[in-house]
């Protein structure tokens, strides 16, 4: 009798894994169809696992986020400095003209004759003339305020200033780094050298340093940014690798037991990329939003000094802001999951 008891307990012993192994398939099983029929499910899951994941590394998630907003917002000071400053470059192109000096009282005539031989040129823009008798009007026009010069200015006075003041001409050019074929025709053509005031020079490397520094100041802008950019998009991506490799470490458990239940490698790698990629949501919001409210507190004051903002501020008082937004998200959540896929792979088969 006690003999039969301790066969059927080695039997019963025996059979109990078969019947864990059972049991163990058809979890899997009903695991598989309910993945089938509600993916939307399991897609919840991973997300509510992934954001549960970035509150219990609050601490790690908080520097990954920060660090991920300053890269963010270094990018965004490259491209804005680099735009403004080219733009102001360009505005001050624009602005350049060449002023040539002729000698007082030459007729009207001769600057339209002037005019045709200067227009000649290819690189000739636009050409605006004045007698002595039109800058005398200018010179009226610009001290209208001042009641001292004005009164002084009898008729006398006004037939001896228009017998002084020089003709000229301004001329506007498509390339003012090259105006060797202006200087040329100048030099060489009969009828300028004949009406050439000899006092006052034709003005053209007025403001060539200027354009040249800015020009220079963009290229450093742009340099430098993207430099900074890198450093510190790599200690993000650092920073981040750490937090996910942790995380896989201090949660290598709940891995191993959801890989004994059959929980595929997407479930498990999962909550993960998703915790990455909340940093990267959080970042290229916060690094959004400060952008925006420091570039358009510090747009006035850049404009008062002659730096072209206009293009920049109008982006972000346009539909365009939304598209900003959106790009920085976007940014943040490719480094986030970029980086939480190196430390995936490289870690997650060991927990």
């Amino acid at each position: 009798m006690a003999e039969t008891k301790v066969k059927k307990a080695k039997e019963l012993k025996d059979e109990e894994p078969k019947n864990l192994k059972k049991v163990a398939k058809s979890g899997l099983k009903t695991m598989r169809k309910t993945r089938k029929h509600h993916p939307l499910r399991e897609e919840g899951r991973i997300i509510k696992y992934g954001a549960s994941g970035f509150t219990r590394n609050f601490w790690l998630s908080s520097a990954a986020t920060a660090v991920m907003s300053i890269t963010l917002i270094i990018l965004f000071a490259t491209v804005v400095a680099s735009v403004i400053l080219t733009n102001t470059a360009e505005m001050m192109r624009d602005k350049i003209d060449i002023t040539i000096y002729f000698k007082p009282v030459t007729s009207r005539e001769t600057l339209d004759e002037l005019t045709e031989i200067i227009s000649s040129d290819s690189n000739t823009k636009s050409v605006v003339t004045s007698d002595s008798k039109e800058e005398y009007e200018k010179f009226l026009a610009e001290n209208a305020g001042s009641d001292e010069i004005i009164n002084v200015l009898d008729d006398e006075m006004k037939e001896l200033m228009i017998s002084k003041m020089q003709a000229t001409m301004r001329i506007k050019v498509y390339n003012v780094d090259n105006l060797d074929s202006i200087k040329d025709l100048v030099e060489t053509n009969e009828v300028f050298q004949k009406y050439l005031d000899d006092e006052k020079q034709p003005t053209y490397d007025v403001n060539q340093a200027e354009i040249a520094t800015i020009t220079s100041w963009a290229r450093i802008a742009r340099t430098g940014g993207i430099i900074l950019a890198v450093v510190f998009l790599v200690i993000s991506i650092l920073i981040i690798f750490s937090t996910i490799r942790m995380a896989i470490f201090s949660r290598r458990e709940e891995i191993y037991m959801m890989k004994l239940v059959g929980a595929d490698r997407r479930f498990i790698r999962g909550p993960f990329l998703v915790e990455a990629e909340l940093c990267g949501v959080l970042a290229g919001l916060i690094a959004a939003t400060t952008s925006y409210f420091g570039f358009m507190w510090l747009a006035p004051r850049l404009s008062n000094y002659g730096i072209n903002v206009d293009e920049i501020v109008g982006i972000l008082q346009s539909n365009k802001l939304i598209i900003m937004f959106l790009i920085f998200i976007g940014i943040g959540i490719i480094i986030g999951r970029v980086s939480s896929r190196l430390a995936v792979s490289k870690y997650l088969h060991k927990a």
